[in-house]
């Protein structure tokens, strides 16, 4: 009889650790399955900055690498991410460029269907329609290439804090300095932040998976 009575107590006290640890490996399914809003701070960690306010800009008119308008209204409806450079840029361009390619490879193809990615040529004397869509579509060719006047692209960049200036290297030769960050325009094409260098696929996308959930709940 307390044979009986030991064996039944050692096994409702075995029932009772193995529901213990049903219900604890429950939890951590469930708080990784839990969608989780990174803040500013996290955010800053993985290179992602945020402005305070979504910043609205001007519009603007632009040509891209299918000789076909480019403006505000291709902005709507998508998460952009634009980055300002040229394709004679010898390090930070084409480095930067394959860096967005991984991050987009990444991506399932529901995500990649709300996102693009230009790069917006601040050379439009020696990157013409042909070379910019050579140059894009070696990344991958979904991106975008797309240039205008220097007037154009000057104002642009001062309003995404992307300013750039060109320097002469001598016997009508040249480079252009200019920002290395990624900006962020949200879906009502409205400035949102930036990326800012150096770049990590892997934490480009877990930022971004965050400021899209954080906006759509916003928003």
């Amino acid at each position: 009889m307390t044979e009986k009575i030991i064996n039944k107590g050692i096994r409702n006290t075995l029932l009772g650790v193995f529901i213990f640890i049903f219900l604890i490996i429950l939890a951590f399914l469930n708080k990784i399955n839990t969608e989780y809003i990174l803040t500013h701070e996290e955010l800053m960690d993985k290179g992602a900055v945020l402005l305070d306010t979504p910043r609205k800009f001007s519009g603007f008119d632009l040509v891209n690498h299918d000789g076909q308008p480019f403006t505000m209204k291709n902005l709507q409806g998508k998460w952009t991410l634009l980055f300002f450079g040229f394709t004679h840029c010898p390090d930070i361009c084409p480095t930067t460029m394959a860096t967005a390619a991984n991050f987009y490879d990444s991506l399932s193809e529901e995500d990649q269907s709300k996102i693009q990615i230009a790069l917006i040529s601040l050379d439009p004397e020696r990157d013409t329609a042909e070379k910019l869509s050579q140059y894009v579509a070696y990344f991958n060719e979904d991106f975008i290439g797309a240039t205008a006047n220097k007037y154009v692209l000057m104002s642009l960049g001062v309003q995404l804090n992307a300013p750039y200036s060109k320097v002469s290297l001598g016997e009508k030769n040249y480079t252009i300095d200019h920002s290395g960050n990624i900006v962020i325009i949200n879906p009502y094409g409205h400035y949102h932040g930036f990326f800012r260098p150096p770049f990590d696929p892997e934490k480009m996308k877990v930022s971004l998976e965050s400021i899209i959930l954080a906006f759509d709940k916003q928003y």
